[in-house]
């Protein structure tokens, strides 16, 4: 006696009843039904064992891969997990994206950026090259506290012309109070928070989110 369906959520023979509420057939069920056709088959029409055996292959081959899928949901959902805790971590240390440079277009008239200056300031330079490594401007620093500082740029170099559409390197150099040197850069600043959006972590930087796998390098400041 062959097995030709296996539609319902039961399926009875002589007075037992094998129960599959979920109407998916796994090794454990399929040799119940197995054992159950021996018990009743027909001796003069004995099953196709070769048949059933290549069946149970196939529903443990289907098992397997099940499994797999299941491992690899779970680990999936750890590496989420440990991601996410990572990005919690870094609340406090400085974030850095190594992106150093601003784009001027012909329909920009200014350019806004902030920096991040981890000691007091005394005196120094925001300096401005193209992408050649040219100093084309400089800003001033005046006797400032630690902290992100905004700059507004006007586009004009130090002779007072207005910069070519291109990208521009930002970094500043400066004393502290103790007359030691110090150095930072567009792009690195101290990681505020952390929020998800999505399921995606972005990482306040400066003024603004961004997605946390943009950041390059984490590390404590040194002062």
């Amino acid at each position: 006696m062959a097995i030709t369906s296996l539609n319902n959520t039961s399926t009875k023979s002589s007075n037992d009843t094998v129960f599959n509420p979920n109407s998916q057939l796994t090794n454990e069920n399929f040799l119940q039904l197995f054992m159950e056709e021996l018990k009743n088959q027909d001796p003069t029409n004995p099953m196709d064992t070769d048949k059933m055996l290549e069946q149970t292959s196939q529903i443990s081959n289907l098992e397997s891969n099940q499994n797999l899928q299941q491992t690899l949901n779970k680990l999936t959902s750890q590496l989420s997990q440990s991601q996410t805790l990572n990005s919690i971590n870094a609340i406090g240390k400085m974030g850095d994206t190594g992106n150093r440079y601003i784009n001027i277009t012909d329909d920009d008239t200014s350019k806004s950026f902030d920096l991040y200056f981890g000691n007091d300031i005394q005196s120094g330079n925001v300096i401005i090259k193209d992408k050649n490594g040219n100093v084309i401007r400089t800003f001033p620093l005046n006797p400032h506290s630690k902290g992100i500082l905004s700059f507004n740029w006007d586009l004009k170099d130090d002779k007072g012309n207005k910069v070519p559409s291109n990208t521009y390197e930002v970094t500043a150099e400066y004393t502290s109070q103790d007359g030691s040197s110090h150095k930072t850069a567009l792009g690195a600043y101290p990681i505020e928070s952390i929020k998800f959006d999505n399921g995606q972590a972005l990482a306040k930087l400066g003024n603004n989110y961004v997605p946390f796998n943009q950041i390059k390098e984490i590390y404590e400041w040194q002062g």
